[in-house]
């Protein structure tokens, strides 16, 4: 039935809870088997949201029990999604885990990327190989050890016949450029759900603006979206990447100051700030012909609206039209990238993360 099974989990930037998906890799083609989302106990979810406010990189306490008490659960998860499918876990091949990302500071003089889970605990709870660590290596030969998805797209939607970029929106949003012709790149553009999500919490007490209803009756305030456009970071040359401990909150906060607009109105012009700054960093690299969006955001019709409304004459849809499920994209690239990792093949990322050479990404651990 199979060549490999493989399994890639994560628990994106949100930090709710644990994606995982299982991946059938038959020669030259993959496939999803079965996928689902996981929930974090409210225990580990608290830990995590206080970690996320203080804007800083955990103590080594915290550090240490998240990072048991993280592993535990992946594992816990992995296990649930193979006994759904009917299988065992000696079917599986490895399971590839990017762990829980805590804090991402990949410049300066002490570059940093924390994703806790630990790989060992893991391999030792479900009897499996993992590879986990797939940032470290990029960032110690001078990368930002993110994006990685780039190396997925590229393999996947690829085209001869037309210029192409993939947009992930999820709390950060992402770009991949895929030229018919010449190099591809990618990068951090800034927030995706995240802001949106953190005032539709604070103002009604939701996870997330249900697609997009609240911020379509409102105005947009030019103002205050010229105000947060004129962040720094938004006008750095890639290769960059961000994270929520840079658009947090607090920073939402602050570009709000002295002035008060209705709620709506903040929620309206986050939507447009996801939209716009997603358009101008486009329009930096030549616009594409088509724009292939997935993550939690190709859900948000609102927000696709305003994006086909900043970019006209580029064609907005979602990467299921091509088969590629838009909601387990960052999960088949775990598991994909644990393929090549124990194929022993390196990946350039120098075009999206600026790294100085080809490296193998990911750390394995044998049972």
């Amino acid at each position: 039935m199979t060549d490999e099974l493989i399994i890639g989990m994560l628990s994106g930037t949100k930090r709710d809870g644990v994606k995982a998906v299982l991946v059938n890799f038959d020669n030259d083609t993959m496939g999803i088997l079965h996928a689902l989302c996981t929930p974090y106990p409210p225990a580990i979810r608290k830990t995590l949201e206080q970690l996320l406010d203080t804007g800083a990189p955990p103590t080594r306490k915290v550090a240490e029990l998240l990072d048991e008490n993280l592993a535990f659960f992946f594992a816990r998860v992995a296990q649930d999604l193979v006994r759904e499918t009917g299988l065992e876990m000696r079917d599986i091949r490895a399971i590839g885990s990017h762990g829980q990302n805590v804090w991402h500071q990949p410049k300066g003089e002490n570059p940093e990327t924390i994703q806790l889970g630990r790989g060992n605990l893991i391999a030792r709870n479900t009897a499996t190989t993992v590879v986990n660590n797939f940032r470290r290596a990029d960032v110690k030969a001078g990368g930002q050890g993110a994006p990685l998805a780039p190396l997925l797209h590229r393999s996947l939607l690829h085209s001869e016949t037309e210029n192409r970029a993939v947009l992930n929106i999820g709390p950060i949003a992402s770009l991949t450029i895929l030229p018919a012709k010449g190099p591809v790149k990618g990068f951090d553009c800034g927030p995706g759900n995240c802001l949106m999500d953190g005032w539709t919490m604070r103002q009604l007490q939701k996870s997330y603006d249900d697609n997009g209803r609240w911020a379509a009756k409102g105005d947009l305030d030019t103002g205050l979206l010229s105000l947060m456009l004129a962040d720094p970071y938004f006008s750095l040359a890639p290769p960059k990447s961000t994270g929520l401990e840079y658009f947090t909150m607090a920073w939402l906060d602050k570009q709000l100051g002295q002035t008060s607009p209705a709620a709506v109105n903040v929620q309206t012009t986050l939507a447009e700030l996801c939209a716009q700054n997603i358009a101008d960093s486009l329009a930096k690299e030549g616009l594409p012909d088509r724009l292939l969006v997935c993550g939690g955001g190709v859900h948000n019709a609102f927000l696709m609206q305003r994006l086909a409304a900043a970019l006209p004459g580029v064609t907005v849809e979602s990467t299921a039209r091509y088969s590629t499920d838009p909601d387990w994209v960052e999960g088949l690239l775990f598991a994909w990238l644990t393929h090549e990792r124990l194929l022993e093949n390196p990946q350039d990322t120098q075009p999206f993360t600026g790294a100085n050479q080809p490296v193998l990404l990911g750390d394995i651990h044998e049972p």
